[in-house]
């Protein structure tokens, strides 16, 4: 019998199937009742009295039924019945079931939990009296007891000695809890108790079982290893645990990689292959395994990797053969050696092996084609080229052989030069061949030819010292813009203060065009460093080329005559028409200079397609469409020392005096910032020709390719006078003044600020928007783009002009898509700034 508080099991079952028939009873009565009001609406009134007397019954029987289930008295049968099938299936339940109230109360217990604990006293032992024992035991029943007060779910397995039951020295418990809502909003707990014994038992004899497997496949004849796709070893048995040397304590916990038994490129290979969801691959590789000491174990991996529904792949498994001396050696072996042979004769890698004195023993095509003919080392020539003679550096190569020799592995790549004639580099690996081979063999060579690789390396060495010269030059150009700045402005007032008859008018005219001189070499460093202002136009090269050709014509003279040859149908390319004009001036007048005798310079153009461009082989120039400038002269040529350096800022073959040096430089640096490419071909006492390459444009709808306009002198403003408040801001103190004075002269009111920090303390104080402000790009604390958000913030429609040495792509990138500004580059002259600022103003 179930426990159920005070109350004998299915007192409560009978009780609500009475309740159950009394309802259908007083259910008719109601139903009598809507017939006797029926018939007294539709006016039955000579009804028999008795008939209307037992209506009047049943009426008030229908009444009473359905007061008492609107209180819950009566209850139909499907419900009770409903609950009759719940609680036998609790009473009948394998687990033993209790449920305790909050307040400690056990309100009911089934058959089997009875059967675990029993009564005491006439009431039901509690499950934390009926688990107890051994301190886990205790602590287990203890976080159940705890998530049953916080009305929480918690399982837990548990060991008792003895089992509840007494038939067994020890049983096996999985303990539950977990919350039961009750009426009112109370709960309860209810207890589950199973035991599974038998389950645990089961699951340690599968253990055992699996324990013996794993011993059989530790102390198999072969090796066996398991690889994660990163590169862990996850599995490694005892057998080839022994081989390497390696602790098999330390394989599964991250200790060992498979780079570290495996050679790198090798280990890539193993972890990086590809397959189809749920495909098996299996891939057989013929290697030498690293042991722990550094030397090296020839084997086979047969390597199997099995790939997830999702392409993913999983750990591998792969067996290991040892083939070393008395390794074992499996039937396949024959066809791997055949198949060894075709790729060592095939592989573009030089590959050779060699006896202890570095003769060569073996060697494939590569490596003859790369060595040539080698030197033999026997009196009579008969004893096999030697290895070292074919190197410059002969002592690195021997110690790499001894080191071979001596098994020794990890010996580092070595960069050697060959005794041919011109003198390749060659990297060179030198690996122990392991066990002495039948013909002496203690090392194997693979040669790698690196001389396109060293050269792009020297390329790519020059490029990063011109670079870092560019930037270098870029940086004194902006601080030498401002000291120009400076000279130009006081220039302008003090030429503004003396007549042209006044004797120190020409010393203040030469002081500006010396300034002015000064100013066109800092324009030179910044085309050079690639950090000037370009406008891009949709150009027509052949036309500005035209009307370029009278400037060429005066600048070469009458002893060298030019030549321009026009391509047909030339593509449109996109560049600043000016600073094209600078690089086709800059390679005239070198190849002027390079025919004092008189010669001819000859000019062309023409279209380039992509596949042509990739047969020009034009260094780090990608396949694509390109319109080519071609320059070149008949002067005096460059030696190929000459042709290297040529490019570098200040490196000139000039006399001392009649050169910059950066002339060249210039070319380059617009070039590359035109996203263009150029190429020079010379032979010494013939000829030079420069080829430019810029990327073809096609212009789109709304672009319109620059019209030729005849030159038109501006006519001066009638009035450089205006009105408004002008805010400047500029750190360096003279260019500020001198910028000052000359708007202050014009009219203007010139709030002056040294920073941009100063400048909003201005703004702030001021407490209303200036009509202009003029500001410097480059200052300490706040520069002109932070300045320039922080203005918009507060006058979104601020008119803004921003100066600086450096070029406007440099800073634009720091302001918002879209945001608009006007542009003036240092140095400028004062009235050039009085013009702008006017422009701008009067908007």
């Amino acid at each position: 019998m179930a426990y159920e508080g005070d109350t004998p099991k299915g007192s409560a079952i009978d009780r609500s199937a009475r309740h159950g028939h009394i309802g259908w009873v007083l259910l008719l009565a109601g139903l009598l009742v809507g017939a006797t009001l029926s018939l007294r609406f539709l006016g039955i009134e000579q009804a028999q009295p008795l008939v209307l007397a037992l209506l009047a019954f049943f009426a008030m029987a229908g009444v009473f039924f359905l007061f008492a289930m609107a209180i819950g008295v009566v209850q139909f049968s499907g419900q009770t019945a409903r609950n009759d099938i719940t609680k036998l299936m609790a009473d009948t339940s394998g687990d033993g079931l209790v449920v305790v109230e909050d307040d400690g109360r056990i309100t009911y217990a089934n058959e089997t939990y009875l059967a675990f604990a029993g009564l005491q006293g006439g009431e039901v032992i509690p499950v934390e009296r009926l688990f107890i024992g051994a301190p886990e035991v205790s602590e287990a029943i203890y976080r159940l007891a705890q998530a049953a007060r916080e009305h929480r779910t918690g399982t837990e397995e548990i060991r008792l000695s003895p089992s509840l039951n007494g038939a067994r020295e020890f049983g096996w418990y999985r303990v539950r809890v977990r919350p039961v809502p009750r009426p009112k909003g109370r709960q309860a707990a209810l207890w589950a108790i199973s035991e599974v014994t038998h389950e645990r038992e089961r699951q340690e004899n599968v253990f055992q079982e699996l324990q013996h497997a794993i011993d059989y496949l530790d102390h198999a004849p072969a090796g066996f290893l398991s690889v994660d796709p990163g590169g862990s070893i996850v599995y490694l048995n005892a057998t080839l645990a022994s081989w390497l040397d390696y602790d098999l304590a330390q394989v599964g916990s991250g200790g060992l990689k498979l780079a570290d038994i495996v050679p790198g490129d090798v280990a890539s290979m193993m972890t990086s292959f590809s397959g189809e969801p749920g495909s098996v691959r299996t891939e057989t590789f013929d290697f030498d395994l690293r042991r722990r000491n550094g030397q090296f174990l020839p084997v086979r991996l047969y390597h199997r990797i099995a790939f997830g529904q999702d392409g993913r792949m999983g750990a591998s498994r792969t067996l290991v053969l040892n083939r070393s001396a008395g390794g074992e050696v499996d039937e396949g072996q024959r066809a791997a050696e055949v198949r060894f042979a075709r790729f060592f004769n095939n592989t573009p890698i030089a590959i050779a092996t060699v006896d202890r004195a570095g003769r060569i023993v073996h060697a494939n095509a590569p490596f003859s084609r790369l060595f040539g003919a080698l030197p033999r080392t026997g009196e009579n020539g008969t004893d096999g080229p030697s290895i070292p003679d074919a190197f410059r550096e002969r002592d690195s190569i021997e110690a790499a052989l001894k080191a071979a020799a001596e098994n020794k592995g990890d010996i580092p790549p070595l960069e050697l030069q060959t005794v041919a004639e011109g003198g390749g580099s060659v990297r060179v690996w030198v690996t122990p061949v392991g066990d002495t081979g039948a013909d002496g063999e203690t090392a194997i060579l693979y040669a790698l030819d690196t001389t396109d690789f060293r050269k792009v390396e020297e390329q790519l060495a020059q490029a990063q010292k011109m670079n870092a010269v560019g930037q270098l030059a870029g940086g004194v150009a902006h601080d030498f813009n401002n000291v120009l700045q400076a000279i130009i402005g006081y220039s302008d007032l003090l030429l503004a203060n003396h007549r042209p008859t006044d004797p120190s008018f020409q010393d203040i005219m030469q002081i500006k065009q010396n300034a002015n001189r000064a100013a066109g070499l800092v324009r030179q460093l910044l085309a050079f460093s690639r950090r000037q202002t370009l406008r891009p136009e949709v150009l027509n090269l052949n036309d500005q080329l035209y009307d370029l050709s009278m400037l060429l014509k005066r600048l070469l003279g009458e002893r060298v005559a030019l030549d321009l040859n026009h391509g047909r149908d030339l593509w449109f390319v996109k560049a600043d028409v000016n600073q094209f004009e600078q690089v086709v001036v800059n390679l005239a007048v070198n190849a002027r200079d390079a025919m004092p005798g008189g010669g001819k310079l000859a000019i062309r153009t023409a279209n380039v397609t992509a596949a042509e461009a990739e047969r020009l082989n034009v260094s780090a120039m990608p396949p694509a469409d390109y319109v080519m400038v071609e320059v070149s002269d008949t002067g005096s040529g460059m030696t190929p020392e000459i042709i290297e350096k040529i490019f570098e800022p200040f490196f000139t073959t000039k006399e001392v005096g009649k050169g910059t040096g950066l002339g060249l430089s210039t070319v380059f640096g617009i070039v590359k910032q035109s996203g263009g490419y150029i190429d020079v071909d010379s032979t010494p006492g013939q000829s030079t020709t420069f080829r430019i390459y810029l990327p073809r444009h096609i212009p789109a709808v709304q672009e319109t390719v620059e019209e030729v306009k005849p030159e038109v002198a501006k006519k001066p403003a009638a009035d450089m006078t205006g009105q408004g408040t002008i805010l400047l801001v500029e750190d360096e103190d003279p260019v500020r003044a001198v910028n000052a004075r000359a708007l202050s002269a014009r009219g203007y009111t010139v709030l002056e600020a040294a920073s941009g920090i100063e400048a909003m303390e201005i703004i702030e104080q001021r407490g209303a928007p200036v009509d202009l402000v003029v500001s410097d790009v480059v200052m300490p604390e706040m520069d002109g783009p932070t300045l320039l958000g922080e203005l918009r913030k507060l006058y979104p429609d601020l008119k803004v002009i921003f100066v600086s040495g450096y070029a406007e792509e440099a800073f634009r990138k720091n302001l918002p898509e879209g945001e608009e500004f006007n542009f003036l580059p240092k140095p400028f002259s004062l009235r050039q700034l009085v013009e702008t600022v006017k422009q701008v103003i009067d908007r």
